[in-house]
């Protein structure tokens, strides 16, 4: 009688590729708090098996992006006020020098990039397309950050995001934001120009702080 071959392990580039995927999207809040991730519909959205998938999920898990539910899998955990408070003072204080040490390094090609990066922010919020805006957030202090050289900072930043990303979304449940939230870029952006690494900083400081305040409300708003 012939057996019928065990299924086939899904390779390391599988399981890479897939937690690198869903890191990306939790990070850019394709995920909302409280938002329970189901293995089977992430991996239909990859177009990967459950194996891999699963994998990726206890890895974001072991990391404290996501949590595990008994008998429920895995879930986008709800930041507590403190916790948020927290986060935003760390943000400030890596971000603001990663800004600072980024803008020094910052070549002119560099600057034109992350002017592009600022406009695609506009269009974004003029749409109301809160995923672009996100994406092209992301990719905006990508850049200014990583230019700084210093792995180490940028690797405390990237686990910061993971945690800050799955509220970011609601951002857009506030319609008098999208009035404000490029503004800070703007000024950051003027202030690359004059080569103006602690004007680059505070206009850092201020997006994060600016952000944060409407997303504390949206914190203090919730049901408990």
């Amino acid at each position: 009688m012939a057996t019928r071959p065990a299924p086939a392990t899904p390779t390391t580039t599988q399981q890479d590729d897939a937690y690198a995927t869903l890191r990306q999207w939790v990070t850019v809040g394709r995920f909302l708090p409280g938002e329970r991730l189901k293995i089977r519909d992430v991996a239909a959205a990859l177009n990967v098996g459950e194996m891999p998938v699963r994998a990726a999920l206890q890895r974001l898990a072991a990391q404290g992006a996501l949590v595990n539910v008994p008998n429920a899998g895995v879930a986008v955990p709800r930041l507590t006020l403190p916790e948020f408070d927290d986060l935003l003072q760390a943000r400030l204080l890596l971000e603001g020098e990663a800004a600072e040490r980024g803008a020094a390094h910052m070549d002119a090609a560099g600057v034109k990039a992350m002017t592009g990066l600022c406009r695609r922010m506009d269009k974004a919020l003029a749409k109301s397309d809160a995923q672009g805006y996100l994406a092209a957030n992301e990719d905006f202090h990508v850049m200014l950050y990583k230019a700084a050289g210093s792995p180490l900072l940028f690797e405390m930043i990237d686990t910061l995001w993971l945690k800050a990303g799955p509220i970011s979304n609601q951002l857009f449940d506030a319609p008098e934001a999208a009035a404000v939230l490029n503004d800070a870029h703007a000024d950051l952006i003027k202030s690359l120009a004059r080569r103006d690494s602690a004007g680059v900083r505070r206009a850092v400081e201020k997006d994060i702080f600016v952000a944060g305040q409407f997303l504390r409300r949206r914190i203090q708003a919730a049901p408990r």
